[in-house]
């Protein structure tokens, strides 16, 4: 009577065995279509810079002026030789640097650096470079409340523009023409809409 012998049964490796044929391997992988980036014009605010920076420029002289002539006065009255602190001096000097803060504050504020406008929404670069959006100039009321001509302030026209949308209204001195005037289109009324039909 013959040995039982023990037969061994090849295993293929662990890394291989689900592996396809040579030259059969797939790759998936899932491609998703780019999203087109939005179209938008950005417009540069030129002449309404200008015109807040020149504004400003005039403002800080004649503060400048009235500080120093007000120090030479109060030099020139009698104690004027006394300490800043007895002659107010000192009082005086901080409401200078307070008036020239606001000064800046009040002239440059409305002048935003540029527009941008896109179907879907305006955007305004403010002057700190802070960018306001507002809804499409579709459902804006745009109104100039002014109109600045060209001269020394300005080489081009300016004009003080007020938007206004749902929750918002904003005042702007921008270059003329720089946002079109217009108001928002009127809401149809579904009544008007229905067609008879005898």
């Amino acid at each position: 009577m013959s040995t039982p012998r023990a037969v061994r049964i090849p295993r293929a490796s662990p890394g291989t065995a689900d592996a396809p044929p040579d030259g059969e391997a797939t790759v998936r992988r899932i491609v998703r279509s780019p999203t087109p980036a939005e179209t938008f014009e950005r417009r540069a605010n030129r002449a309404g810079r200008q015109r807040a920076f020149r504004l400003t420029l005039i403002y800080l002289v004649a503060l400048l002026a009235l500080y120093l002539g007000f120090v030479a006065l109060d030099r020139a009255a009698p104690g004027g030789t006394s300490a800043t602190a007895e002659t107010g001096l000192l009082e005086f000097s901080l409401v200078a640097a307070v008036l020239a803060v606001a000064g800046l504050f009040v002239t440059l504020s409305p002048a935003p650096r540029a527009v941008e406008l896109s179907p879907s929404r305006l955007v305004v670069e403010e002057w700190t470079g802070r960018r306001r959006e507002f809804p499409p100039l579709g459902s804006l009321h745009i109104h100039v409340i002014r109109r600045y001509p060209a001269g020394f302030l300005s080489s081009e026209a300016v004009e003080a523009v007020q938007v206004s949308g749902p929750k918002v209204r904003r005042t702007y001195h921008l270059t003329e023409g720089l946002i079109p005037e217009g108001r928002p289109a009127p809401a149809a009324d579904a009544g008007s809409a229905a067609v008879s039909l005898e």
